[in-house]
């Protein structure tokens, strides 16, 4: 079968929903906090020199940039279509140039000529290195978008908080470009101790952040659920974590050529106003707002938040379907959606969360819901007595159920930022 005729046999059957193979990641310079549910014997599967396996990657018709040793359409997810005893699978990103607006709605398409988001799970055992993603000004000397994320931390994936569940963001108030051109010019020599000008903030399970391009960040080791733009443009600032040294490439990282070497690009790169925000927290922070009255979706058979909403890049919501109930879930645009507990159907799908996961293995936890679907409603039914059904929802930039919240509001910086 050709690509199209597998695009087309898959959205048939699936009457607008795609199922999708798990997709993981390897990073060289993360020690995995093993909270994705992915077998103990399989965390480095692909050989202890690409690194563990600490993201799952949702949705994504984005390439991992892990360098030259980097796998062939490692980080790109793949459609499964069953028939007549045959298993078939084609990227996500070919179903989408197939079908273009009949699957990512033709706004989408006609403004992106893509699927322009993914999400994923990022499980560290500890914290990452404070690092910066460049915004589109940036990412463009290099070929790349800018690259705005957000963060929620689902209680599901957070049995143990892992080392440091702390995220140190931004720099403190006062410091001053010369500071921070210092760190970077001590990069080599050791600790360069960049987190002394910034400030750490505790996680909290249940709570998210919204983190624009060119705002330092070192994720701490709560596993995290980051909806974010379709890119991976970033560079290292901080040259060692704990007892681990970063290789100094990391800080050269998606710089130009003609710039490497250059400190006050580096600099250049930080969005300054941002980092120095003495307001940080009240601008970035976000805790889950209702869709509806509670008591209304409850009386309806589920309860449904916004968890990520403060950037027009992207959204998403967490949405939980009570014991017992059938409930039709209407969106406006189209979206991916992982499973984070409980089973049942959704449409025409069988749908479960897996407790252990061998690497390649298949599964029925992941979906991509095209616009037509979304907008006509979802039936997902809970056949269970007692345990929920609770999903995350990924979807594409000014999805028109955010614009219609009120919860979207400018912020400071906003437009330079590209949200």
């Amino acid at each position: 079968m050709t690509t199209r005729a597998i695009a087309e046999a898959a959205m048939e059957k699936g009457q607008g929903i795609l199922r999708l193979a798990p997709t993981w990641v390897p990073r060289s310079f993360c020690v995995p906090g093993r909270r994705l549910k992915l077998h103990p014997d399989d965390y480095y599967a692909l050989g202890g020199e690409r690194g563990g396996i600490d993201e799952r990657w949702f949705a994504s018709t984005t390439p991992a940039d892990n360098g030259p040793l980097t796998s062939p359409n490692e980080g790109l997810s793949f459609v499964v279509f069953e028939e007549g005893g045959q298993t078939h699978q084609i990227l996500l990103r070919d179903a989408v140039v197939e079908l273009k607006g009949d699957l990512i709605g033709e706004r989408l398409w006609r403004e992106h000529g893509r699927w322009p988001m993914y999400s994923k799970f990022f499980d560290n055992k500890g914290a990452l290195p404070h690092h910066v993603h460049h915004r589109d000004e940036h990412a463009a000397l290099v070929g790349q978008l800018g690259k705005p994320e957000a963060y929620y931390f689902p209680r599901q994936v957070n049995n143990h908080g892992g080392d440091f569940p702390f995220t140190f963001f931004g720099l403190e108030p006062g410091t001053t470009k010369e500071q921070v051109r210092q760190c970077l010019v001590d990069f080599v020599k050791g600790d360069n101790k960049l987190t002394n000008l910034s400030r750490a903030y505790r996680l909290e399970p249940g709570t998210g952040w919204d983190v624009p391009p060119g705002i330092l960040h070192a994720p701490g080791s709560l596993c995290t659920y980051e909806p974010q733009r379709a890119s991976d443009v970033f560079a290292m600032y901080q040259s060692l974590v704990g007892d681990q040294i970063v290789p100094v490439e990391l800080l050269w990282k998606d710089t130009p050529p003609e710039r490497r070497g250059d400190f006050d690009y580096l600099v250049e790169v930080l969005d300054w106003e941002a980092n120095t925000d003495p307001e940080f927290a009240a601008h970035h922070f976000m805790r889950p707002q209702p869709v509806r009255p509670p008591a209304e979706m409850e009386a309806e058979g589920y309860l449904e938040h916004w968890i990520c909403y403060r950037s027009r890049a992207y959204s998403a919501k967490e949405l939980t379907v009570l014991p017992g109930r059938t409930v039709t879930i209407q969106d406006g645009g189209a979206y991916g959606l992982i499973l984070l507990q409980g089973h049942g159907t959704l449409g025409v799908w069988d749908i479960e969360t897996p407790t252990l996961i061998r690497y390649g293995q298949l599964t029925y936890d992941e979906f991509f819901v095209s616009e037509a679907a979304a907008q006509a409603g979802v039936v997902i039914h809970n056949p269970s007595a007692s345990d929920p059904i609770v999903m995350l929802k990924h979807f594409g930039p000014d999805n028109p159920d955010l614009a219609a919240s009120g919860l979207l509001e400018p912020l400071p910086g906003s437009v330079a930022n590209g949200r």
